[in-house]
């Protein structure tokens, strides 16, 4: 009896030996001589430069790092600002410490620098040092701000200090708007939050994008109730702001539930961004009991009456997907970057959402007031060519200046050999299109162009300094010789080009023309030049214009998309050059030609 218990004692001794063991690296004998290297320490929680944004007083951090020596770790100690607050000296694996669970919760606002010490058994130590702040609890910049989202580091909203909840594998990215992070999107990821507080009477939304226009459609906020029992959109409710693949460019639209119906805030191409640009894009939306406007950079793109928002069954709000109130349509996972995100409980104005563009981003967009029915650009060339409704310059080519024989203001644009301006055509590519300027021609050279929107030629032989596709956009030139300039509009609807050339009416004499205001249309089927308020060239137009590809405006010149006829730098004035996102009426070219006489 003794001899079996025994060797059951024996038995459970090695199990327990062996038990023990496991996950230790196994056991290999060296030589105390060989010891040639410090130990190792790889922190990463918290991280180089983190701001640590909460709303307490006293912040909660969780230290997490990695030591290891090539023989045998001796000690660890970990210190904040100079204090320790972590020691250890005894290890499971005598090569490698690894700490997930460093709790410390007494830090407070300011600069704070976290370090870490490890030494080997034989004398030898490495210290690893990360710097890092807190900052003071987020309070509201702004009235009626219900929630901000920065993404630094986490889903925090920083009012409620309520984290969302994180389905999929959202991220955070280090490309940032402002701060140190901004939420990246996956396929089948978002983020939700309750969404009672949000339930109000007036609602707004404001944040920036950096647009991945893969998959071509998604949601980016949404508070809709469930899908109907066949999976079908319910749109009676609630709000939903999305976006979808518009001829290769991506156009945001808003949809807001009433009660008994839904209102859609569709600004066509005014509401399209072109994901070639890589750029931060500022949207906004609000939503009143008797509007709801859509912003982009802050400008309107969509704005229409409202008989106020319902709320009945909106049991979600949804950050970056449509997702799962919101996808009959396929409004999936947006995969774009999102930063800055705030809420409201009221409908700010445009100038709030023009002031938190400059607050977020040091860019101040223009508060030049449109003063013709669907102004949307407006260069008057007063010794700068700034677009007074973004406040943004032109790009120069060559050295186009300024000369002081005027129709307005103080300076006009003035033409050089190989010179003219480019904008880019976001927002300006609409359905219905007009432009009015001042001009006087000079003759020299015999032929330019004028105003150019035009896709790249990428077939023509001779590209890139050959082009000219004349399929897509618009192209308004002038040719001729010293007594008789031919001005022309010529137009594309995607399959072909359209020409309206008036002959003779349509023609100047340089040595006696003057000043001359010029304007053109163009409409779904029709399209008309105006010299001086007149007719001078009209007709029809098929399935009106077609913008692909179109993504600069040239001005002053063909160059560098309508060159192949020599249709290059036009060295005449230019004046008050306005472009509408409407089709012109004469008596409208009329008041704005008689608005700077």
């Amino acid at each position: 009896m003794k001899n079996v218990k025994y060797i059951v004692s024996c038995l459970m001794a090695a199990t327990l030996f062996y038990s023990c063991d496991q996950g230790i690296d196994s056991l290999t004998e060296v030589d105390p001589g060989a010891d040639a290297t410090a130990p190792a320490i790889t922190i990463t929680s918290p991280s180089e430069g983190l701001a640590v944004k909460v709303n307490e007083e006293l912040a909660t951090i969780t230290v997490k790092f990695q030591a290891e020596d090539d023989i045998e770790l001796g000690s660890v100690e970990v210190l904040l600002n100079g204090t320790r607050i972590g020691n250890y000296n005894s290890f499971k694996d005598y090569r490698k410490l690894i700490v997930d669970d460093l709790v410390y919760d007494q830090l407070e606002d300011g600069a704070h620098q976290l370090t870490v010490i490890a030494k080997d058994l034989d004398g030898k130590s490495t210290s690893e040092v990360v710097n890092f702040t807190k900052e003071p609890a987020y309070i509201s910049k702004y009235p009626g701000e219900l929630l901000y989202m920065p993404f630094e580091g986490g889903y925090v909203d920083l009012l409620s200090f309520e984290e969302a909840e994180q389905v999929g594998t959202p991220s955070i990215s280090e490309e940032s708007l402002a701060g140190d992070g901004s939420y990246a999107g996956s396929e089948d990821s978002f983020l939700t939050l309750d969404p009672e507080r949000f339930k109000n009477a007036e609602l707004s939304a404001i944040f920036w994008i950096k647009l991945n226009a893969v998959p071509d459609r998604a949601g980016i906020l949404a508070m809709s109730p469930p899908l109907s029992e066949t999976g079908g959109n319910v749109l009676t409710s609630g709000f939903r702001f999305f976006r979808e693949n518009a001829n290769g460019k991506q156009r945001y639209k808003l949809n807001v539930g009433t009660g008994d119906a839904n209102s859609w805030f569709d600004g066509g191409e005014a509401a399209e961004v072109d994901p070639a640009s890589e750029e931060w894009v500022n949207l906004a939306f609000t939503i009143s009991g008797t509007e709801a406007v859509v912003y982009i950079d802050g400008q309107i793109v969509s704005q229409g009456p409202l008989t106020g928002i319902d709320w009945t069954d909106v049991n979600i709000l949804s950050i970056m997907s449509g997702e799962p109130n919101f996808s009959g349509w396929n409004h999936k996972s947006d995969l774009s970057l999102l930063d800055e995100l705030r809420i409201f409980d009221r409908a700010i104005t445009q100038e709030e959402v023009k002031q938190i563009i400059q607050d977020d981003s040091g860019i101040v967009v223009s508060d030049y007031p449109p003063n013709f029915p669907g102004e949307m650009f407006y260069m008057p060339f007063e010794n700068s060519y700034e677009n007074l409704f973004t406040g943004l310059e032109a790009d120069i080519v060559g050295t186009p200046g300024f000369f002081d024989d005027v129709v307005a203001g103080e300076a006009a644009y003035v033409g050089a050999e190989d010179s003219y301006l480019t904008v880019p055509s976001n927002g300006l590519t609409t359905d219905e299109f007009s432009a009015t300027l001042w001009y006087k021609v000079n003759a020299e050279p015999g032929r330019a162009g004028i105003l150019v929107m035009g896709p790249e030629d990428t077939e023509k032989e001779g590209f890139p300094e050959i082009q000219n596709l004349r399929t897509n956009g618009f192209r308004f030139f002038r040719e001729g010789d010293a007594t008789r300039q031919v001005f022309k509009l010529n137009v594309g609807n995607g399959e072909a080009d359209t020409w309206f050339d008036g002959g003779d009416l349509a023609a100047l004499d340089p040595a006696a023309a003057g000043w001359v205001h010029m304007a053109f249309t163009i409409s779904g089927n029709s399209a008309a030049v105006y010299f001086n308020g007149e007719v001078v060239a009209q007709g029809e137009l098929t399935g009106g214009i077609d913008w692909s590809d179109c993504d600069i405006l040239s001005i002053g010149s063909g160059a560098p998309r309508f060159t192949e006829w020599g249709h290059l730098a036009d060295e005449s004035l230019m004046d008050e050059l306005r472009l509408f996102n409407k089709t012109l009426s004469q008596e409208e070219i009329q008041e704005i030609m008689n608005a700077n006489l």
